[in-house]
């Protein structure tokens, strides 16, 4: 972690300002996250005040809903406040499942090859031949119907989405590293081949892992809005959810209404373009072909003078 961190602060140019603001905008989101029951004025399916009065239909932005209320009678600010929550929820399920899932399995592939690795790869292909929205739906279709439409099954339908990018990658490192110097010493002292993956290849083989983590957690946060604004992501009673939002506002922005539309859009294209500059940001630092490091200035001792006399 020490090291990673030097490594970000070692560097310059376009790549760390990209970084810095991508982090500001993602922290923002988080907070949001963390801290929604404070920041939200309201609830999420909150549709009446302290006192019991029923909240105005689409309202306009003003003092009393600082961005209006929609055709729910819902208080939209809360809805986007509590939307960064739930949003945040899928996309930290869905990525550390994935992950769980497709590090281990393309370790173990690459490393023992075979009809191991043929039988994983054949699967993998299978499934990365799929358009990831189609994919998603497919699941979301059949975890509806077993588990409901809440958090778990929007995130269990973005897991079957990234696992095989996980293993392609690990897969094809593991495959280069698997023969190279310490890995055959290893062999040779007679190390088993779990203590081979686990001691010698795992950290070199995961490096890449948190540059596909954050771009993946932005194009799930784009995935589950699309799931929610067909319909098949989480319900409105369930949690507060953007894409769905989004679509309900749809008739209201072509009457002239568009405060019920342009806070939930607004709010994912901020979330997917913070993650993304995370994204590249930690690629063009991580990545030795890419990064520029700060050049430290060389300082020389002052030579003494010799008394020639």
């Amino acid at each position: 972690m020490r090291g990673l961190l030097r490594q970000i602060w070692n560097t310059k140019g376009l790549a760390r300002w990209i970084l810095l603001v991508g982090a500001i905008v993602t922290v923002v989101f988080v907070l949001f996250a963390l801290f929604a029951p404070w920041i939200a004025p309201f609830d999420f399916n909150q549709t009446r005040d302290a006192a019991g009065v029923k909240f105005e239909k689409l309202a306009s932005p003003g003092s009393g809903h600082l961005l209006g209320t929609n055709d729910q009678f819902y208080d939209i600010c809360s809805r986007v406040v509590w939307g960064a929550r739930t949003a945040l929820e899928v996309v930290l399920l869905s990525v550390v499942l994935s992950v769980v899932i497709g590090v281990p399995l393309g370790l173990v592939s690459g490393f023992l090859g075979g009809w191991v690795d043929r039988v994983l790869v054949f699967v993998m292909d299978a499934i990365y031949t799929v358009p990831y929205l189609l994919l998603a739906i497919i699941f979301a279709f059949m975890l509806n119907d077993r588990i409901g439409s809440g958090i778990v099954a929007a995130a269990l339908s973005l897991v079957a989405i990234y696992i095989p990018q996980y293993f392609r990658v690990v897969r094809n490192t593991t495959v280069s590293a698997r023969e190279a110097t310490y890995v055959e010493a290893a062999r040779a002292i007679g190390a088993r081949p779990t203590t081979i993956m686990r001691k010698y290849l795992f950290g070199n083989v995961v490096q890449s892992v948190p540059v596909i983590g954050t771009l993946n957690a932005a194009d799930a946060v784009g995935t589950l809005a699309a799931l929610g604004f067909l319909g098949l992501g989480i319900q409105p009673n369930e949690a507060s959810e953007w894409g769905y939002d989004l679509s309900r506002a749809l008739d209201d922005a072509q009457a002239g209404v568009w405060w019920p539309a342009l806070w939930p859009g607004l709010a994912i294209v901020l979330l997917i373009t913070g993650l993304t500059l995370v994204g590249e940001g930690l690629n063009e630092t991580l990545n030795p072909a890419l990064r520029r490091r700060r050049l430290l200035p060389v300082r020389f001792t002052p030579r003494e003078k010799v008394d020639a006399t």
